[in-house]
């Protein structure tokens, strides 16, 4: 069976009760969040064999977030729980109606977490090694490389390592607040030493400087496919052999865009494991992210195998009349499939 590991920090996530300030609310939501879970949990509803490596506090956080991927599907034998440092935290302040432009924000309270340990000590774990060894994908992101220099020492350690059959990718995951101060340049070198690289364009030009197609795929010239999420107009992948796919992402009645990155990078990843094209592993992606962007949570649920597997098959006019709005995908009628 194939199978997938997935590395990085996942936190606690608390947030005001109906959308309260914060310095008001009496109650607060208590949830997990991360970016590469989020990206196990989705691989895991595909259909693959996923795993999540890090590490979490010995505290009732860690244990939540333990309990939660067993519960979606994730082996969790590759988490270290640490007695001395904490899970990290954080805690999304919603926009306010008073100030409509300022939009939500988060507050992150993950220095010296238990997470930020992980190093080259942490491939030294027996559980650690097996499931790299046996890994079909193994899946990083730029976030667990600003955490600490240990964390960037063992995604250095896991990207210059032999492949023996296995696919690394690596989704930029551009955060502002991890990088400042840091050498951005990290982030190019370890993108150009994977074989699938993720970025969206927004953060591209953050972290690379650029927004141009030929400018990213000189800046990292070694990965086999670059993938750029052009927000809600398209995604393209580009080929080192210079072959370029662009497929336009679905009409989607928005709730909450938050994990739909995630969403994407799972639904292609999940294609490019199954052997599909470009274009049906992008149209994986769109399909899964639209499918979270309709749901306040970080991931919504898949439509039904037959369902989807039609959405994929569909003619290109049907694919551009598909709009999606409460998890359904609704077609117009009037198109010709």
């Amino acid at each position: 069976m194939l199978s997938a590991v997935c590395i990085g920090e996942t936190m606690a996530m608390l947030t005001p009760v109906k959308a309260a300030p914060l310095h008001l609310a009496t109650e607060l939501h208590f949830g997990i969040g991360g970016a590469e879970s989020n990206v196990a949990m989705g691989l895991a509803a595909m259909g693959l064999e996923t795993h999540w490596v890090s590490r979490v506090g010995h505290d009732g956080f860690g244990t939540r977030i333990l309990h939660d991927l067993r519960d979606h599907g994730v082996g969790v034998s590759g988490v270290e729980v640490d007695n001395q440092r904490p899970t990290g935290l954080y805690v999304k302040v919603p926009a306010q109606e008073s100030d409509p432009d300022g939009g939500s924000s988060v507050l992150y309270y993950r220095q010296g977490s238990a997470a930020s340990a992980m190093g080259r000590d942490t491939l030294a774990n027996p559980a650690v090694s097996s499931l790299l060894e046996n890994a079909s994908l193994i899946h990083l992101s730029g976030i667990t490389a600003a955490l600490s220099p240990d964390c960037l020492s063992l995604l250095e350690a896991i990207l210059t390592a032999p492949r023996n059959g296995r696919t690394i990718s690596f989704d930029v995951n551009w955060r502002e607040a991890l990088w400042a101060g840091q050498d951005r340049a990290v982030l190019q070198r370890l993108a150009n030493l994977a074989d699938v690289v993720l970025v969206g364009k927004d953060e591209a030009e953050h972290a690379f400087g650029t927004t141009d197609e030929a400018e990213l795929r000189r800046l990292m010239p070694d990965p086999k496919v670059l993938v750029i999420k052009n927000e809600a107009i398209s995604a393209i992948s580009l080929n080192r052999n210079g072959t370029r796919e662009e497929v336009p992402a679905l009409s989607v009645a928005v709730v909450e865009p938050v994990g739909a990155g995630d969403s994407f990078a799972a639904g292609y990843l999940s294609g490019m494991l199954f052997g599909l094209g470009q274009k049906e592993s992008l149209r994986r992606g769109h399909v899964a992210a639209a499918c979270t962007l309709t749901v306040p949570g970080d991931r919504g649920p898949l439509p039904a195998p037959d369902e989807l597997a039609g959405i994929l098959d569909s003619s290109d006019a049907v694919w551009a009349a598909i709009h999606v709005e409460d998890g359904q995908f609704n077609t117009n009628r009037s198109v010709t499939p």
